[in-house]
């Protein structure tokens, strides 16, 4: 089947496979610069203690014979690399990779002011083909950036490939809410109020109607483990937050 011929989904919508990346784009060209501030008003903040905790759990070391380097994907605001950088007292090497130039520009400039500037590099870059060579990271993050890759699988054996052996990945997605009550209010939520937010915010609600839409596609925790799984990476595990609002997943190349 050709790329042409093949399918996947836009939020609700079936589309083309070689059309999704381009919509997915425009997405966030639009939405970039505001894209922190409208995480914060989504979760309430909520994000930032995810996020946190998917650091925690990386816990890059502070000291070594030789960098610690970190790849993380589809992380264009550089929020992830910060908090990586500064967890580790500026021992760790991240570079923020994204397909998204604007995303990039945004974090770039952001980092001007950050503790520690030159321990990150910003490089522009498709998921499903890196161009970083086999076995050149000690760890590889993204979060909440896998469910808007077209071909997850193949992102995945990418992630694979670039790791060393006994390197690590971590990623932070959104799930489906599994606590009674909590799923009502939650799906009330989401589609009443975050896309009229975006508007307000952003001054266009789509891309949030997108964000809400791809969330419900995304794979059960479970089932995405198995994807983790059949990449190559070993121990994998996962972890919910927050009534299963977001779960991290974790695995090791061995």
């Amino acid at each position: 089947m050709t790329e042409a011929q093949e399918t996947t989904h836009f939020g609700e919508q079936t589309v083309a496979m070689g059309d999704k990346q381009g919509m997915v784009d425009a997405v966030f060209h639009n939405v970039a610069d505001r894209y922190d501030l409208m995480n914060d008003l989504m979760s309430a903040g909520v994000h930032r203690i995810w996020k946190d905790g998917m650091v925690n759990e990386l816990a890059p070391p502070k000291t070594g014979s030789r960098p610690f380097r970190v790849l993380d994907m589809a992380g264009g605001t550089g929020d992830i690399g910060e908090r990586i950088i500064n967890a580790s007292v500026g021992y760790a090497e991240v570079v923020v990779s994204d397909i998204n130039s604007d995303m990039l520009r945004v974090g770039a400039d952001r980092a001007k002011s950050w503790r520690y500037p030159a321990q990150a590099s910003f490089v522009e870059a498709n998921a499903e083909e890196l161009p970083f060579e086999d076995n050149s990271f000690d760890a590889y993050t993204i979060a909440f950036g896998i469910r808007n890759v077209p071909r997850v699988q193949k992102a995945l054996n990418e992630a694979h490939r670039v790791l060393k052996r006994g390197g690590r990945i971590l990623v932070l997605e959104f799930s489906q809410v599994d606590v009674p009550g909590l799923d009502a209010f939650y799906k009330m939520y989401s589609n009443r109020l975050i896309p009229p937010m975006g508007r307000l915010v952003t001054g266009d609600a789509q891309p949030y109607q997108y964000f809400i839409e791809s969330i419900r596609k995304f794979p059960a925790p479970a089932a995405f483990s198995g994807m983790l799984t059949e990449a190559g990476f070993s121990r994998v595990k996962h972890t919910s937050y927050t009534g299963n609002i977001a779960t991290l997943f974790s695995g090791w190349k061995i």
